[in-house]
């Protein structure tokens, strides 16, 4: 798989992400991948940078604190099937990869895998992190996205390698 500059799909990225992308992260012998909608492509600190958001809640959050690491697999095709089941099942009660008869493949640069057959593909880690500070969120947003206060934490991920299938 050719390696390609992380800008060069970057409006790509985006467009996919939207509609959904794979979040994976692996610590202690387990693998999860997340389904995500949200999240930026950019350049901070001098480096390519992927910021994703988990909320605590999640399996993978866990995860991610533990590898400081992830990588964001972008289907280029039809996986939507997948993308909706891994966005209602949790890792932590099942092997949702198997379920969703997704296969893993080796990361490039991290030990973090990728979700075969996706297209694209970046390699992450994690270089900063920040918690959503509840007080600074303006009401609407609380209301629409946080009425439980599970408020996500904005991983920037320095964009170690992008590659496609």
């Amino acid at each position: 798989m050719p390696e390609i500059s992380y800008s060069d799909q970057a409006g790509k990225a985006v467009e996919i992400l939207s509609q959904g992308a794979f979040l994976t992260t692996a610590a202690d012998g387990k693998t999860n991948t997340m389904t995500i909608a949200w999240g930026n492509i950019g350049f901070m600190w001098g480096k390519p940078i992927f910021t994703v958001m988990v909320r605590p809640s999640r399996f993978t959050f866990g995860l991610i604190e533990q590898s400081n690491e992830f990588t964001v697999s972008l289907p280029l095709g039809d996986m939507k099937q997948a993308v909706t089941y891994c966005g209602t099942k949790s890792g932590r009660d099942m092997d949702k990869i198997s379920a969703a008869g997704l296969t893993l493949a080796a990361g490039k640069k991290i030990a973090t895998p990728t979700i075969a057959g996706c297209g694209l593909y970046y390699e992450c880690k994690v270089i900063y992190k920040q918690t959503m500070p509840p007080i600074i969120v303006p009401q609407d947003l609380k209301t629409q996205w946080y009425p439980g206060g599970d408020y996500h934490t904005m991983y920037f991920g320095e964009i170690l390698t992008t590659y496609k299938d």
